[in-house]
């Protein structure tokens, strides 16, 4: 286990400070576990003006989408690929493999993956932090600090994982996926904005309805979220979905929309629950956001993208091919 250095308190509460516009980021993502880390990664990649996004990570995961958590991370190095083919400008964005196994799985430690190294170099490149969005298993960023302790010099981690620590109940996918890892976090002196799960990341719920609305046909990235999400969540009446992981980008784009506290860096037990502290390093905590501006900008700035998509020349053949398989079909003309 990292051993936690004493840090100037002062000096990390300056950095818990939301930042000003642009600020420099990595996204660190599971993203073949759920349908949410495609919408976060669209959502980053859509506010250039506000995130500098420079890499994307492919976190482990093992679940019923996974056949052990090497599985996951490639499956969701895949999906990475797949996002940045259908967003716009997005080609100059690195894509790094992530670790192949839980830091909680392994005795010695694990090999130092391209996503760790890329996190450790990268962070060394401009004397302004670096954000490293983690909506994930925090493997990737634990294990880049078990290299380099002096990476929490260089970094603020923004981490979707675990339930609000006034519950207690620490139960949470990426929280207990790698129980170390998480642990990491809370023990090494970064600078961490936790966005707890319950309560707090699923209030941003949504319908297929309403992404029937909003992403049919905008453009290709809009469908394919679509077809994603009519896939995982179904067509049941009264069916919803919180689209978790946008919590933890649109907080750097729209910190306004969120409401937090600064509170000693909790610890975690064995039997997945929180133990609050007094006198330790300062974490900030998010406490509440609001749904509706989040999941409006989210649609607007896709909207912008059907305005530019419906002029191009893809749109365009796209729309004839449609034409041509409704004549064949005997559809209307």
């Amino acid at each position: 286990m990292i051993q936690r250095q004493t840090n100037d308190h002062s000096s990390l509460l300056k950095r818990l400070i939301y930042p000003s516009a642009p600020v420099r980021a990595v996204l660190d993502t599971d993203t073949f576990n759920e349908i949410d880390d495609q919408f976060a990664l669209t959502y980053a990649l859509l506010h250039p003006e506000q995130l500098a996004l420079e890499a994307v990570y492919a976190a482990p995961f093992l679940n019923s989408r996974s056949e052990s958590p090497a599985d996951g991370m490639q499956k969701s190095l895949g999906e990475i690929r797949r996002i940045l083919e259908l967003v716009p400008a997005s080609e100059r964005i690195g894509v790094f493999g992530g670790s192949e196994g839980f830091l909680c799985d392994s005795h010695d430690g694990l090999p130092v993956c391209d996503a760790s190294k890329d996190l450790i170099e990268r962070s060394k490149q401009s004397n302004e932090p670096l954000y490293v969005i983690s909506i994930g298993a925090p493997t990737n960023i634990a294990n880049a600090l078990l290299q380099d302790p002096t990476l929490r010099e260089r970094v603020v981690i923004v981490w979707l994982g675990g339930n609000p620590i006034a519950n207690s109940d620490a139960r949470e996918f990426n929280l207990y996926q790698d129980l170390k890892a998480s642990r990491i976090l809370f023990e090494s002196g970064a600078p961490l904005i936790l966005v707890p799960c319950k309560q707090v990341a699923e209030l941003l719920m949504t319908t297929i309805p309403e992404l029937r609305k909003c992403l049919d046909r905008s453009s290709p990235i809009g469908e394919y979220l679509l077809s994603i999400a009519q896939e995982y969540i179904g067509v049941t009446p009264g069916a919803s979905r919180p689209i978790w992981d946008l919590a933890a980008v649109a907080l750097l784009v729209h910190p306004e929309w969120f409401e937090s506290v600064i509170v000693s860096s909790p610890q975690i037990s064995d039997d997945l629950h929180w133990i609050e502290t007094e006198g330790r390093h300062p974490i900030r905590v998010v406490t509440y956001l609001k749904r509706d501006p989040i999941i409006h900008s989210f649609f607007a700035k896709l909207s912008q993208g059907t305005k530019e998509y419906e002029n191009s020349h893809e749109y365009k053949t796209v729309s004839n091919q449609r034409e041509a398989e409704g004549d064949s079909l005997g559809g209307a003309t």
